[in-house]
């Protein structure tokens, strides 16, 4: 029999009976960034029976710094986040169910994913997709850990429906949002400090352990020598519409899901069509080919290059405009070149 786990079994939170209840788990890791790529494989690790991660976006140089799981091969041929946290994570642990989406989660497709999902872990820099996420976790009634980091600046949260206070609760009392970190920088440790305090609250549901989680919503500065753990139960709202009596999850409300976005602290708009369509990219490339740019391709994506823009085009139709804020004029360069 493996010795895998006896480490991990030797701690008695945990026990054989616990590391049984992991190894039938299912989680869902929205975003495969720092936090995202730090949770995912401390899972893997941990044995989790099924581990699915989507996130959006393609490996860039600049993630390398802290988000784990990426090699300098990922960035060279921009490949997708969630692509390439598969490759690692099956090498790390073959015998975890590894579910890999390249996708931007809206409603309709966070709906989809958490069929069956005993827990969700937000590693999203979005703020809209986390409201989103909040949402769907009341609605379905599935535990939820917060988790976001900037310079060497952390938080965390987990809540767990019809128990806890939710992140919509949280918002007019607790300062959650502001600077990312390609505004103000961000350093590693502040992102396993995160991972950390996700990560173990994460243990503690999957082993049924709840009477062990931490009730509070804990910050810190690491630079600063600075930490808090902050009481939030008497902020839960009856009236909150997330969580309250006559709740109606205002962010899973169609005229809240935006097609057109700038992305977080980046000068990049996303423009996500109507409808998913399948790109047939190689008829893609030939198109743009004779524009007078630069063509390249992988399985999964081809970016565009022309003038002081690119374009990369995803095969479910997506499109990040990069060199550029304005949405008005993303748009122009996506009915130019893509159509």
């Amino acid at each position: 029999m493996s010795d895998r786990y006896s480490r991990q079994q030797l701690f008695k939170p945990i026990g054989p009976d616990g590391q049984q209840k992991i190894g039938k788990k299912h989680v869902l890791v929205v975003g495969a960034g720092a936090l995202g790529t730090g949770n995912a494989e401390g899972l893997v690790r941990a044995g989790v029976g099924k581990l699915t991660i989507v996130d959006r976006d393609y490996v860039e140089w600049s993630n390398l710094q802290r988000q784990q799981l990426y090699v300098e091969a990922d960035a060279e041929e921009r490949m997708p986040k969630a692509v390439a946290a598969e490759k690692r994570l099956t090498q790390i642990n073959a015998e975890v169910n590894i579910d890999a989406r390249v996708l931007d989660v809206g409603v309709q497709e966070l709906e989809q994913l958490v069929e069956g999902v005993d827990l969700i872990i937000d590693a999203t820099d979005n703020f809209d997709i986390r409201m989103m996420v909040n949402d769907i976790s009341q609605k379905f009634e599935i535990p939820w850990i917060y988790g976001a980091c900037v310079g060497s600046y952390g938080i965390s949260y987990t809540i767990l429906p019809g128990e806890t206070p939710c992140l919509h609760c949280l918002l007019e009392t607790v300062p959650i949002g502001g600077m990312t970190c390609d505004t103000v920088g961000i350093i590693s440790p502040a992102v396993n400090m995160v991972v950390s305090y996700q990560l173990t609250e994460a243990l503690k549901i999957l082993v049924e352990d709840f009477q062990a989680l931490r009730r509070k919503l804990v910050s810190f500065d690491l630079w600063n020598n600075q930490h808090t753990a902050i009481n939030v139960d008497k902020i839960k709202k009856e009236t909150c519409l997330s969580c309250g009596t006559n709740r109606t999850y205002p962010n899973l409300a169609f005229e809240n899901q935006t097609k057109t976005a700038v992305l977080c602290g980046r000068d990049t708009v996303q423009i996500r069509p109507p409808v998913q369509q399948e790109r047939n990219l190689d008829q893609l490339a030939f198109m743009l080919s004779n524009q007078g740019g630069k063509v390249d391709q992988n399985p999964y994506l081809l970016s565009f290059s022309i003038e002081d823009h690119r374009l990369v085009v995803f095969k479910d139709g997506r499109v990040l405009i990069h060199g550029t804020k304005d949405i008005a004029e993303a748009k122009t360069l996506y009915h130019r070149y893509i159509g």
